[in-house]
């Protein structure tokens, strides 16, 4: 079979009982034929989970998603600043495990949106002990009622981290952010990671790489790429210099192939958001 004869390089191995995904910088050979490069390699079978292949973190994240109704956003605003705060208070009391990556509003893309990223340490255990405190709390509780006032929609997903991307940490300054999500095919995740392994390495000399996610609960095969740019000329110059590096054209030929939708929004932080 033509796909079981690719380079062992492009597979995932296992050594020592872990299953590791190749860091190779390239992401084909030149024994590779036109005709591979079309089609999705093969993945051998495994009885271990995906998340534990492509991720090596007790860490839970939290992608929310909120649709703000039309002329409320400084409301919208207001109260999710509060709610932060509050959220913040207990984190440092050490009554909640929960910490706010990062939070902005939608400029391209859909409008009227922001995206919030939490991080809960401790597992699935901090993001419990955080839904509970959101019932038995009646002042977050009231903040979390006093939103949904403010929104026509909302979606959130739990997700955990790439192990190859870089841990998403705060910024200074002033930039702009853009976050690409993709929807995979299902059973194509272990291979996405194994191309992205290899592909991370041409998008992380500029430092614009800030974090890579896959979902776990919700939306599944999903994929979110966040990236951190000066400005719009700077993220033009950036992804034309990756176009101009041997072996990024294969890694994108490679993955495209697994995606069934995705898209692509410009994001601004929020005056609270902790990274600028």
């Amino acid at each position: 079979m033509l796909l079981s004869r690719l380079p062992s390089q492009h597979r995932l191995v296992s050594s020592l009982g872990l299953r590791l995904l190749s860091t190779s910088p390239s992401c084909g050979s030149e024994s590779d034929g036109w005709l591979s490069k079309l089609l999705v390699r093969k993945i051998e079978p495994t009885k271990e989970s995906h998340s534990r292949m492509l991720s090596d973190k007790e860490v839970i994240y939290e992608l929310q998603t909120h649709n703000v109704r039309c002329g409320e956003m400084d409301k919208y605003i207001d109260n999710y600043g509060r709610y932060h705060g509050e959220v913040a208070e207990r984190t440092a009391a050490g009554q909640l495990a929960q910490e706010l990556v990062g939070s902005w509003e939608v400029t391209v893309g859909d409008q009227d949106q922001c995206i919030h990223l939490w991080k809960y340490n401790g597992g699935y255990k901090a993001v419990d002990d955080a839904r509970n405190a959101h019932i038995d709390d009646k002042s977050l509780a009231a903040l979390v009622k006093e939103r949904g006032t403010l929104l026509r929609a909302r979606h959130s997903q739990y997700l955990l981290a790439f192990s190859f991307w870089p841990a998403p940490a705060p910024r200074s300054g002033k930039h702009l952010y853009e976050i690409r999500s993709y929807l995979l095919k299902p059973g194509t995740m272990i291979e996405w990671g194994n191309n992205w392994a290899r592909a991370i390495h041409f998008r992380r000399e500029g430092d614009e790489a800030f974090a890579g996610f896959f979902s776990q609960v919700g939306r599944l095969y999903n994929v979110h790429h966040l990236w951190c740019y000066d400005s719009m000329a700077h993220r033009k110059e950036i992804r034309e210099t990756a176009w101009r590096k041997p072996g990024w054209d294969e890694c994108v030929a490679y993955t495209v192939p697994l995606i069934t939708n995705f898209q692509s929004r410009i994001i601004v932080p929020t005056p609270f958001s902790p990274t600028r």
